[in-house]
């Protein structure tokens, strides 16, 4: 076990690109079969070497699928519906995913209402019967002049702690909230304090600090990865944004930002633009820590949301950090 968690520790720091400026390289990019759609976020399971989607169409499900390559198409493998009490939402919009061995962990949008409230949502795995409702700080519950706007998030959801350590998640908006500075996207941690047993207590809810959103405007933050060092140093947040203006017009990029503390604001500390790196411009919502090209090469995961719409399509992208000659990662 501790060999595995630390080929693991390894992997992840080898994801990023080194120097960052070298940028990545894209390996496959395909078209997922159109009865399917509407994907918000992606898992890669490496045990298994294959890939869970998460639907946000109101029959909301998670699915199974093979890993493409560039001579096989991804293929359905199996479709669990996610369901939940009408007390509980009169209607699921999940957008953001953590499976954690038995359970998954899902980011429910909400309108700013009792009907449809943004919550945090815990289902067994892979069965997908639900289990428990957590509802959200007071800062980000709607009121006249606070809290999420309606259908701005929470979109991301990311597993916060080591491998090595117990599970603590970190969500963010997709927008600022109503009272907060306009380019500002808040993040919280939620985790279990000392005598609270995870299986059974609800996780609590803390503020950890915010992150600068891209200048200009309209950004929305859409998934986040974080990525750990070997030693002891703070994690980073890969995060993933997008950009829509009319007609059907999307910018996308990813954004390496440090973890920050409860108070601070985080700036950008390396952007990639997606188009620029061969990838088609679209609704791009999912992230995930992807399977080894080769031997210590790890990879990273997109998937896109056609939203439905016949002008869209739901892709699947892998990408492959460059890193050039020094950059190696001792072992």
């Amino acid at each position: 076990m501790a060999d595995a968690i630390l080929s693991q520790l390894i992997l992840l720091a080898l994801l990023l690109p080194c120097p960052l400026d070298a940028g990545w390289t894209k390996e496959l990019e395909t078209q997922l079969p159109d009865h399917s759609g509407g994907y918000s976020a992606i898992h890669y399971d490496q045990r298994g070497h294959r890939i869970w989607l998460l639907s946000d169409l109101p029959d909301g499900n998670l699915s199974a699928w093979t890993m493409p390559s560039q001579l096989n198409s991804p293929r359905l493998l199996m479709s669990v519906p996610l369901k939940v009490p009408g007390d509980i939402s009169q209607q699921l919009d999940a957008e953001a995913l953590v499976i954690d061995g038995e359970e998954a962990w899902v980011a429910s949008e909400g309108r700013r209402s009792n009907e449809r409230p943004a919550q945090l949502l815990r289902f067994s795995f892979p069965r997908g019967v639900f289990l428990q409702a957590v509802s959200l700080p007071a800062a980000w519950q709607p009121s006249p002049e606070q809290g999420l706007e309606s259908n701005a998030g929470p979109e991301s959801l990311a597993r916060l702690s080591r491998p090595d350590q117990p599970l603590a998640l970190l969500m963010a908006a997709e927008r600022p909230l109503r009272q907060g500075p306009a380019d500002q996207v808040p993040l919280l941690r939620w985790h279990w304090p000392a005598g609270q047993e995870s299986l059974r207590d609800a996780p609590l809810a803390t503020p950890q600090g915010a992150l600068r959103a891209p200048a200009g405007g309209g950004w929305g933050l859409t998934d986040l990865v974080v990525v750990h060092a070997r030693d002891a140093r703070a994690p980073q947040l890969l995060s993933l944004w997008r950009r829509y203006r009319d007609p059907l017009q999307w910018e996308n990029q990813l954004r390496l930002y440090p973890l920050p503390a409860a108070g601070e604001v985080a700036e950008s500390l390396q952007t990639w633009d997606l188009k620029a790196l061969g990838i088609t411009p679209e609704n791009w919502e999912g992230l995930s820590f992807g399977p080894e090209l080769s031997p210590g090469q790890p990879s990273l995961l997109l998937v896109s949301d056609d939203n439905r719409n016949p002008l869209q399509s739901s892709r699947l992208v892998q990408l492959r950090a460059r890193r050039l000659p020094g950059c190696e990662v001792k072992r």
